[in-house]
This record gives C-alpha cells, structure tokens and sequence, in this order.
C-alpha cells in the first residue's frame, strides 16, 4: 500500500527557510489523477492546506502562503519537498505530506518549531 513519510529538520531558526520532504512508497508521484499536498497544523489551531504539485508536476498554493511557499519534486527518488521562506514562530506546527484525488492519504507528521 501507498505510505508518506515526512523528513526535515525538527527546528528553524526566525528568517530562515524550512524545508521538507516527503517520500512515497508503495505507489509512483506521477500516477493519474492524484496530486500530493502539504498542509499544517499549528498548534491549537485548525489545519490548513498550504500546497500541492499535481501528478503532472503542476503547483498549486494557499494565497496566504504563495509568497513565501515552494513545492518541487524529485520523480527519481519519488519524493516531493516543501520550502517555505523567512519563517517566523509563527509557522511553528505540525506539517504533514498528503496524496490527495482520492481518500486523503496522510503521513505521520513531523513538528516543525521555529525558534531562535
């Protein structure tokens, strides 16, 4: 069966870029119709979709993040990965890796502190 795990550093400093990725197995990154999103959540607060990149490598953003938010991926190595710029503690959270077009698929989840 298909399975999402996320890996990346567990603290960022204030400014700094985040950056996480998400490796799949069990099931290809560029298979019809799925896209795989990223999505969040901080602490006390509801999720929120941050972003995706579709099967065919197309990207698509939550217009509060789009500024600050990158989702690329490495078909070889079947993995997509997030990046999000000047990090404040605010973006502390919970960020999870997701397949989507279909049942959500969830990863495990990996905490994220951004702190100095």
């Amino acid at each position: 069966q298909v399975q999402l795990q996320e890996s990346g550093p567990g603290l960022v400093k204030p400014s700094q870029t985040l950056s996480l990725t998400c490796t799949v197995s069990g099931g290809s990154i560029t298979t019809n119709p799925h896209y795989w999103s990223w999505i969040r959540q901080p602490p006390g607060k509801e999720l929120q979709w941050m972003g995706a990149i579709t099967y065919t490598g197309s990207t698509y953003y939550s217009p509060s993040l789009k500024s600050r938010t990158s989702i690329s991926r490495d078909t070889s190595k079947n993995q997509f990965t997030l990046q999000l710029t000047s990090v404040t503690p605010e973006d502390t959270a919970v960020y999870y890796c997701a397949r989507e077009g279909g049942p959500r698929l969830w990863g495990q989840g990996t905490q994220v502190t951004v702190s100095s």
